[in-house]
Formats: C-alpha cells, structure tokens, sequence
C-alpha cells in the first residue's frame, strides 16, 4: 500500500524523559565513574516525529501519554521541533524516564535502562479516529508491544488505518523486549503493518538467521516492505522475499548512538510521504543516522540551535 505524496504523519508511541551519561570505558563497579550528565526530552516514537519534521514533512503528530510531572515540558519540546504534540496527561504516574549510559569511545555504544512510567500506559481510550483525519501514513513504535494497555491500542489503530486506506509502519523498537515477548506474538501483532523497520538484531531475532540480509528477506514475506537498520553497514530494502536495495551509510564521527535508528525512521517516512521511493528514503534516513550519532540524545537540531 502506498500514500499519495503529502499528507500528515502520526506517530503513535513513547514520549519519555532521557537522562544521558556520557563516559568512557568501563563502569567502575562499587565506586564512583566520571560522566558528563544531561536531561534531554526523549522516546522512540517522539524522537521518530522529530526526525520527519525535521527531514521535511510539514505536518507531523505525536500522540503519546506523558506525567503530569513534565507534560508541558515535553509538549514545548515537540513544537519546537515542528511536531503538533497530542499528549494525554495520566493522573497516577510520571513520565517515563530512560538513562541512557554511552560509551564515549570509539563505537559511542550505549545501554538504556527504562522505567517506561506513563509512556506504556497509552491504551485503546486514548484513541480516537479523528486523529487520522488529513494522515496519510501512521508510524506507531515497537515500545506499544511491550506491555498490556498499550499493545491493546495496537489493532485499533491498524484497524482505524486500513478502513482509510492509510499505510501504516513500525519499528520493532527493543532486541531484548522482543525476546519477552517472542517472535510468533510479535508477527501475529503487526500483521497489516505495511512496512517495517528493525535494527539488524531485530531482524536476526525475528527469523531466527544469523545474515541481516537473509533476515530482511524472510521479514519481507511476512511484511511487504522491509527495511533494515544496519548503522555503519547501512540499510537493507527487501521485498517479496529478496533483498532488493543495499544502501550504503553516511560516514560519521559517533558520538552518541541514541536515538540513531529513529532519527533513520523519520527521514525515511518524511522522504516516503514527499513521494520517494524506498531505496531513495532509505539514503535519507542515512545521512539522518549519521546527523544523529553526531549530536548528544535522540532528537535532531532545532531552528535556535
């Protein structure tokens, strides 16, 4: 399925806090290790929003489900950075909060640890199918599949989608929750999604092959539109059970891999919705990776910046 050029972009996901820890080499278990420490606005699915407006889609919006603690924070981040931001404010919980420790070396690898707070309890009541009034693509993040309200909100809104004939991808989000949640759920899961966008141990993961590109073209039959995020290797674009693109990456100088895959995901929808073809966004959301792994947290420059 594919959208006329134009059109909105909703993204539908997380909207979190991230606390980012710059260090170097190892932790130093027991006693103290030097880091350079920030708050940054965060969240897969914000970062994802973020990306495409600012890759060049002019309409995009974000509905996400934040804390009372930090919802008008966050709403300022995202309009900001171009996005209409559509937060529900949950009454109980705060926002969720992502501390993400990097490696300032060579690789900038970096490791989260995730209290997912309110971002996980969006669920089907915090739909509504108005919101896809004027939406020619619907990106939800992988993060909704990893707990019970927010998975609920999932064929909801494929099912809103597709009696509006509104494409729909996803990003299977996290190596590790997925093996939680297992393979064959997963698949059932996003059955009617028409493009999805894993990481390359995604991939792996979800078919269970050690080659990325085997893994993307077994993907591919599952999902007619396959495209997977290899980082330094670049991207592979698979459909009907071959690979049919292999796009080389932009060179970069890392220095924080966060948010890197979503900064990918929204140059390549924004460069999808102003009508290119999948190996074309797929160069798109490589020079967005490279941009991203070059800047400190998931989000692209502002216009003040």
């Amino acid at each position: 399925m594919t959208a006329e050029p134009g059109g909105a972009l909703l993204v539908v996901g997380d909207v979190v806090t991230d606390v980012v820890a710059r260090h170097r080499g190892p932790l130093a278990a027991g006693t103290d290790t030097a880091a350079s420490i920030r708050r940054l606005p965060g969240g897969a699915g914000a970062n994802v929003a973020c990306w495409a407006a600012y890759g060049g889609c002019g309409d995009v919006r974000m509905l996400g489900r934040v804390g009372a603690d930090s919802a008008a924070w966050h709403e300022r981040e995202l309009a900001a950075h171009g996005v209409r931001p559509v937060l529900v404010v949950d009454p109980e919980v705060p926002t969720g909060t992502v501390i993400c420790l990097v490696d300032t070396g060579d690789s900038a690898e970096r490791t989260f640890l995730t209290d997912s707070g309110a971002s996980l309890r969006i669920g089907p009541g915090d739909w509504s199918d108005r919101l896809l009034d004027g939406v020619a693509r619907l990106h939800l993040s992988g993060y909704l599949l990893f707990s019970e309200p927010s998975r609920a909100l999932v064929p909801v809104a494929l099912a809103a989608a597709r009696a509006r004939g509104v494409p729909v991808s996803l990003d299977p989000a996290s190596a590790g929750f997925l093996t939680g949640l297992g393979v064959g759920r997963f698949l059932d899961l996003v059955a009617g999604v028409d493009v999805l966008l894993p990481s390359r141990d995604e991939a792996c993961l979800l078919t269970g092959l050690p080659d990325p590109a085997d893994a993307a073209a077994k993907l591919s039959r599952h999902v007619p539109l396959v495209v997977a995020k290899q980082g330094a290797e670049g991207a592979l674009v698979a459909r009907s059970g071959a690979v049919c693109a292999r796009v080389p990456a932009t060179p970069a100088s890392p220095r924080d891999s966060t948010g890197a895959g979503d900064a990918f995901t929204g140059a390549f929808l924004a460069a999808l919705l102003a009508g290119a073809g999948p190996e074309e966004a797929a160069v798109a959301g490589c020079r967005a990776g490279a941009r991203a792994v070059e800047r400190v947290g998931g989000r692209p420059p502002r216009a003040a910046d």
